[in-house]
């Protein structure tokens, strides 16, 4: 959680974004941004909106209906990028996301078909050195050799991935029954034994040593963290819903500060 105020919805996948990018936009996309939307509204523009917050990170659902959970989103999405958090999609908002979705596009058409998430065979732990996806898709295994700390940040993990997103989750208390995402990275973290109380966003850009570690690596700025366990991912957004999850798919660390723990 960023400064106790703010929380990043992270990039959308790759994968996901594809989905999106196939989605045709019509007259609604060329017309979008001439008319403020806001909660209670209905109809193509919504359904832009809807679109484009998920192309650019900011997963909703798109059914055309300005609901409470697109104004979360949105809200989310104004926090981020510092603006007034209120809700309501300015002009001037519009034209930003239009800026940003354009882009998200072109990445996509850049990267072309991306390959299947691996997953482990049956087994107790991951063949070969990286961590990867247990056969339910939800949990993860750790590679063998593993030291034990990295197992036990993982095995913490596996308890709060199927938990949902709350912006604060996590802070009150390491138990809790919903995470944002710094307080996921604490409960890695804790459960490793390398920290003994949560922490935001920004208190994680001194977590540890500067770098990437071998086994851990934290990312994390004013508005957003994650952590990488054993080559996996652990993040609150991407692929797979909002909310504590292992994510396969690769992210940019570009305006993250990075931190390790010393000997991992």
């Amino acid at each position: 959680m960023g400064n106790r105020g703010r929380s990043r919805s992270c990039a959308a996948t790759i994968a996901a974004s594809a989905a999106l990018f196939a989605m045709p936009g019509g007259s609604a996309e060329a017309a979008f941004g001439d008319r403020v939307l806001r909660h209670g509204d209905s109809g193509r523009h919504v359904r832009v909106l809807q679109r484009w917050l998920s192309l650019t990170g900011f997963q909703t659902r798109v059914d055309g209906h300005f609901g409470r959970r697109t104004k979360i989103v949105l809200r989310r999405y104004e926090r981020e990028h510092r603006m007034r958090v209120d809700g309501v999609l300015s002009r001037l908002q519009a034209r930003g996301l239009r800026r940003r979705a354009i882009l998200a596009r072109a990445a996509v058409a850049r990267a072309g078909p991306q390959p299947a998430p691996a997953v482990a065979p049956a087994a107790g732990v991951a063949p070969g050195t990286n961590a990867v996806l247990a056969p339910d898709g939800r949990t993860a295994l750790a590679p063998a050799g593993a030291p034990p700390q990295v197992v036990s940040a993982i095995e913490a993990a596996n308890r709060i991935v199927t938990k949902p997103y709350r912006y604060g989750g996590g802070h009150g208390s390491f138990e809790d029954s919903a995470y944002d995402c710094s307080g996921t990275v604490s409960y890695a973290l804790h459960g490793a034994g390398l920290l003994d109380a949560p922490r935001d966003s920004s208190g994680l850009t001194t977590f540890g040593a500067k770098g990437a570690g071998r086994w851990i690596t934290v990312y994390a700025n004013s508005g957003h963290a994650y952590v990488v366990i054993a080559g996996l991912r652990l993040d609150t957004s991407g692929g797979g819903g909002e909310g504590p999850r292992w994510r396969p798919q690769p992210r940019s660390s570009r305006g993250y500060v990075v931190r390790h723990p010393p000997e991992l």
